[in-house]
């Protein structure tokens, strides 16, 4: 007897018989025995509210109600309403590589708007029309670097998000690039370190603001010491720090990515995300992605076009800046649409809730007998505590009394078992941060 279906109806005989099958089971011939259906023995159909009401109920038993203090790149950012029901409409969400520009003027037009709020909020004269996360933007930037200077040697500091840094690393895995990473102190950038690594073959020096320990940092000395020996300098921001930060260009950087997650993108259990990247106007025909440019149609009017497609379907292989093909372009849409709804003056405002927030998270945290907020550099809403245990144990129990209560620092630090990053946002109340820390007291007493 068929281990699927009790009773195989004539029509399924038949078309097992067309394709050349003898049995249902030889469907599932490649699939281990423990990982096949138990049954396709299925219950009646149910209509559309039974349906409904059957998977209510079902959803009613996951503990769903966690507040989040976790960051490392990735936060929980208020989206105003307006976002959501404007990249809905069906205009944006079915287009694809808007290849003919007679077609697709409001993509072309939406993308464009959105590299210029990119240049606006990093200071930088160029952008291109998105890349896939953080930190494959990261990635296409060093490269972009490298071909710029025809350097081999990379600089990157250790406040640089792991995650990216991994990225890097496997990408690079089989090519030809001197990696020195140099160690952050006091959670700063290390200036010595990168003073003393700095030489002819120097291609960039990567660096991160705020780092991934929350520390934010003025590298404006650290630039300037790159540039007098040639080489470019890479900043990744977090873009809603830059309502308050000085900007990357004002800095001196050449080439600025970022993870553009919190421009009004929700966490989606991991994505789709949506990596931006500026550079200084001079350093445009070395930029990977795509470009959309403005110009006049043959009656003179206003339009818009994809620019300096250097992609390698449509130039020589060897000559293209990238292999993207596409990206997430309605992402891009969603963080244009976000920042026109925001504002130059909510960013700022939302930025400023950010930084008094983790302020206050600070000063509760501090009052926990064995906690010890860690003070050497200023934080924008992300701030690390050194605890009494280890910070795994603690997540781990802090999830049952409904927080996610950070970022454990050990996973990718050695040494920094005890180290938990926190991150507070414009959503968390002072009920919320109070309760947390409460909850925090009675798990680590």
């Amino acid at each position: 007897m068929n281990p699927y279906i009790t009773n195989t109806p004539p029509e399924v005989e038949q078309m097992l018989k067309s394709i050349g099958v003898n049995t249902i089971d030889a469907l599932f011939a490649d699939i281990k025995p423990e990982h096949r259906p138990k049954s396709f023995d299925l219950p009646s159909g149910l209509s559309e509210y039974e349906v409904v009401r059957r998977v209510t109920a079902l959803s009613l038993k996951n503990n769903v109600h966690v507040t989040p203090f976790i960051g490392g790149g990735y936060y929980d950012h208020y989206i105003p309403t307006a976002v959501s029901s404007l990249t809905s409409r069906g205009e944006f969400y079915t287009a694809y590589t808007p290849y003919q520009p007679e077609c697709a003027q409001g993509t072309l037009q939406a993308l464009f708007e959105y590299q210029s709020s990119m240049c606006a909020l990093t200071g930088m004269e160029v952008s291109n029309a998105s890349l896939y996360d953080g930190g494959t933007a990261l990635y296409e930037a060093m490269m972009m670097a490298i071909r710029i200077t025809g350097r081999n040697k990379v600089i990157m500091d250790g406040g640089v998000s792991p995650i990216y840094r991994k990225i890097l690393k496997t990408y690079t895995h089989h090519l030809s690039y001197q990696f020195e990473e140099t160690p952050v102190v006091h959670g700063q950038s290390s200036r010595e370190e990168i003073c003393r690594l700095l030489d002819k073959d120097t291609a960039v020096v990567i660096l991160q603001n705020p780092n991934f320990f929350g520390a934010i940092d003025d590298f404006t000395d650290i630039i300037q010491k790159a540039h007098s020996a040639g080489a470019l300098v890479i900043v990744s921001v977090y873009p809603i720090s830059l309502g308050l930060l000085k900007t990357p260009a004002e800095m001196g950087a050449d080439i600025v990515t970022g993870e553009g997650q919190s421009l009004g993108l929700p966490l989606n259990f991991g994505g789709p995300y949506l990596g931006f990247i500026c550079a200084r106007k001079k350093y445009i025909r070395k930029m990977p992605g795509r470009i959309v440019g403005e110009t006049v149609d043959s009656k003179g009017q206003r339009c818009f076009v994809n620019t300096l497609q250097a992609r390698e379907q449509h130039i020589r292989r060897e000559k293209a800046t990238s292999n993207i093909c596409t990206n997430v372009s309605l992402c891009a849409l969603q963080a244009a649409i976000f920042m026109a709804v925001i504002g130059k003056n909510g960013l700022k405002e939302m930025a400023q809730l950010n930084l008094d927030k983790a302020e206050y998270a600070k000063q509760v945290l501090a009052k926990i007998k064995g906690v010890e907020v860690k003070r050497s550099a200023p934080t924008f809403n992300e701030f690390t505590v050194h605890l009494p245990k280890d910070a795994s144990q603690v997540v781990a129990v802090m999830m049952k009394k409904g927080f996610a209560a950070g970022f454990a620092l050990g996973r990718y630090y050695p040494g920094m078992e005890r180290y938990l990053l926190v991150a507070v946002t414009e959503k968390r109340t002072k009920e919320e941060i109070d309760r947390y820390a409460k909850a925090l007291q009675e798990v680590l007493e």
